[in-house]
C-alpha cells in the first residue's frame, strides 16, 4: 500500500472545466468492462464508456465526479468519460461553485 498523497493548491493547477458540449457528472454504477451508468448535471441519465486514453491511467469507481462528452447521434443515451477528479479537485469545484454541494 502506498502513501496517501496530500494534494496542495500548488496539485490543483491541473485542474479541467467542462468546455462546450461537454458536461459534469456523477458515476452511479459500473456496468463492467468499459462502461459505466452516470447521472449528469443536466438530469439525464446516460452510459458512459471510459476511452482508452484513461482506460489503464485511471481507475474510476461509483461516486467518482467525471466530465462526459455525450456522443454526436445518441446524445441522450451515450458518452464518452474524459476527465475523473480526485477528492481535493471536487472540494475546490464545490468551493468556486462549477457544481452544487449536494451534487
Amino acid at each position: 500500500m502506498g502513501k496517501r498523497q496530500v494534494k496542495n493548491e500548488s496539485a490543483l493547477k491541473e485542474i479541467r472545466l467542462p468546455e462546450e458540449g461537454e458536461l459534469f457528472g456523477r458515476v452511479l454504477k459500473m456496468l463492467g468492462g468499459e462502461n459505466v451508468m452516470i447521472k449528469c448535471d443536466d438530469g439525464v441519465t446516460r452510459r458512459g464508456r471510459i476511452r482508452g486514453k484513461l482506460k489503464r491511467r485511471v481507475w474510476i469507481r461509483d461516486n467518482d465526479i467525471v466530465i462526459i462528452a455525450p456522443w454526436d447521434f445518441n446524445e441522450n443515451e451515450r458518452g464518452d468519460i474524459v476527465w475523473r477528479f480526485t477528492l481535493p479537485q471536487v472540494e475546490w469545484l464545490k468551493d468556486n461553485k462549477h457544481i452544487a454541494k449536494d451534487f
